[in-house]
């Protein structure tokens, strides 16, 4: 029994063995290692295969005999439940990572949209929506992958590089030297090769959303392209755009290639180095070949865990990348909002007063002109005030301020008194209710659309304003009349149709302040027609700014303002107008004279 607590190892055997040359002793010494690795539990139970014969019963009961059906069915018990614990683990494991991926990008999608439509439309003047939506979702859904699957593996393997490098200290220290002499020799290339991915994965995240952006505009305009013959150009422009994102990834591609390669050699190496310093300790007898056996396993066990943590990086480089992407927008910080300090509000219901002191304003996008220029108008309750001049007068600029979706330069408007830049900007946009010249209609029902700016009216309130605004008989003419399912942007509807619908939304939202830019001068006939009997119940009771070219559309108003290159030029009636200003005079020579209205 001397012999039997000890453990063996292969120092116990003839250093040469029969039928083998002394030049492959070490070659038989690692495999019988591998061999003793297999039969080692033994040992541990007491259970010497070299030291008894099989066939000695020890005195011991049946159940500690290897060929005991008791011991065999124990073992296929502890193995069973060891697969039971494996699975279930793997199942919490990879429905709780998943869980947190999806998680995470759920609510940092609600978080940029949350952030992103507060942004001042200057914000979007500069940046493509496309662009916007691209890091939005694409950016996102590659957020979620990494987060899903990679930084799982990330964690699991850094786990397993500490846990190897404490066994491989236990085992040889020296041994494990040489495994840290190498640590920064494959960190290094890790860290160098990563930065490059990260900022070719930012790139390419860049070129993929110039795609998505083609695509947008080329679709969105399917028609104009169509009518133009212009499929071939875009082709070849939508062509060299996907060459230019797969360059991008090529490049990409090829780091995270070095990188993997790189961390395989320098891994391999620093194995092949300590199984030369092992082995000939092992010839000489200072180890043995089962403490050499152990560390080797160990050392791959480290290795391989470096190689998958070199691929992982790459991923996280990936994802740092998109990361970046999505930071910008939630850095991106709206120009309007409600003052800190000295913040007012408005009464439920306003009279509708306003005035412009001095305003002077040119768009972000164009700073070096001057969209308006030290403008003063005044505005009175209920009054109906038209906006006339050439293009590029600064009318519609006009209703952009008023809505505060941009700062005058200098000067200031007020409301009721109240300078506009003291109020909150829901405060102040509750008052004014809009119909421009396109009328944005969103994917949804007819019912929907009309709803939009008061969503707790009732089915009745919504046809009681498609009727004023003489929409109620073609809305019931559609195939579900309001339940009625609109294309994106209101496909499939006319013009006239679309401008009406526009009014049965500014009817239902009854606000105080009315906004007409244009709303009729894109219109045939009789829907124009259609529209200005609807115009008068939009009107009644509410100040009004008009901006029309058709001077016919706004004689009745009842002042009109005269503007030429940002600048207020004369404000009269009709009538006084066509006396004393020349440039009112001509436009409307222009129009009446050739019959045009």
């Amino acid at each position: 029994m001397g012999q039997t607590g000890r453990l063996h190892d292969f120092t116990d055997y003839p250093t040469s063995l029969p039928g083998t040359s002394p030049g492959r002793e070490f070659h038989c010494a690692v495999s019988l290692a591998s061999v003793r690795s297999v039969v080692g539990t033994g040992h541990h139970r007491g259970y010497h295969p070299v030291d008894r014969p099989r066939h000695q019963a020890d005195g011991r009961s049946g159940l500690h005999d290897p060929r005991s059906p008791q011991l065999l069915e124990r073992s296929i018990g502890f193995f069973m439940l060891l697969t039971v614990g494996l699975a279930i683990g793997t199942f919490a494991r990879f429905y709780l990572v998943s869980w947190i991926g999806e998680r995470v990008v759920a609510d940092l999608r609600k978080k940029v949209f949350d952030h992103l439509i507060e942004l001042h439309p200057g914000f979007y003047e500069n940046n493509r929506s496309s662009e916007i939506q691209s890091r939005l979702t694409a950016d996102t859904t590659l957020l979620q992958s990494v987060i899903g699957s990679s930084l799982s593996m990330f964690l699991r393997n850094v786990l397993m590089v500490v846990g190897g490098m404490v066994l491989l200290f236990i085992t040889n220290p020296k041994l494990t030297s040489i495994v840290v002499v190498a640590l920064p020799l494959i960190i290094a290339p890790i860290l160098m090769f990563g930065r490059r991915v990260r900022n070719l994965s930012r790139e390419s995240q860049d070129r993929v959303a110039n795609v998505g952006s083609y695509v947008a505009e080329a679709l969105g305009q399917i028609k104009t392209v169509q009518a133009y013959n212009h499929q071939e150009q875009d082709k070849q422009r939508f062509s060299h755009t996907v060459e230019q994102a797969f360059d991008t990834a090529r490049k990409r591609i090829l780091q995270r290639s070095w990188l993997i390669t790189l961390v395989i050699v320098l891994v391999l190496g620093a194995v092949a180095v300590m199984l030369w310093v092992g082995g000939m300790d092992v010839i000489s007898g200072r180890i043995s070949s089962g403490e050499l056996a152990a560390f080797v396993f160990y050392a791959l066990m480290v290795g391989m865990a470096f190689g998958t943590l070199s691929e992982v990086i790459g991923d996280l480089q990936r994802a740092a990348g998109a990361a970046e992407r999505i930071g910008e927008l939630l850095q991106a910080r709206s120009e309007i909002k409600a003052p800190a300090t000295e913040l007012q509000s408005l009464p439920q219901r306003i009279s509708g007063r306003l005035a412009l002191e001095n305003v002077t304003f040119a768009y972000p996008s164009r700073p070096e002109r001057n969209a308006l220029d030290n403008l003063t108008l005044n505005i009175e309750p209920g009054e109906t005030l038209a906006l006339v001049g050439p293009s590029g007068a600064g009318k519609s600029t006009i209703l952009d301020l008023l809505l505060r979706f941009y700062d005058p330069i200098q000067g200031r408007i007020l409301i009721e008194g109240v300078p506009i830049a003291q109020l909150d900007p829901h405060d102040l946009r509750r008052c004014f209710a809009l119909v421009s010249q396109s009328p944005a209609l969103f994917f949804g029902s007819v019912e929907d659309n009309i709803r939009y700016g008061n969503a707790s009216a009732s089915l009745e309130q919504v046809q009681a304003a498609a009727r004023i605004a003489h929409a109620h008989e073609f809305i019931l003419d559609m195939a579900d009349g309001y339940g009625t399912h609109l294309g994106e942007g209101g496909v499939g509807l006319s013009g006239g149709q679309r401008q009406r619908l526009a009014i049965a939304r500014a009817l239902l939202i009854d606000a105080p302040i009315l906004l007409l830019d244009e709303a009729t001068s894109a219109l045939d006939a009789q829907s124009e027609h259609l529209i200005q009997q609807a115009l008068p119940s939009l009107m009644q009771g509410r100040t009004t700014l008009v901006i029309a070219h058709r001077l016919a559309t706004v004689q009745n108003a009842d002042r009109i303002a005269v503007m030429d290159q940002g600048r207020l030029v004369a404000v009269g009636t009709h009538q006084q107008l066509i006396a004393s200003n020349p440039l009112y005079a001509r436009l409307a020579a222009l129009q009446f004279n050739a019959g045009v209205e």
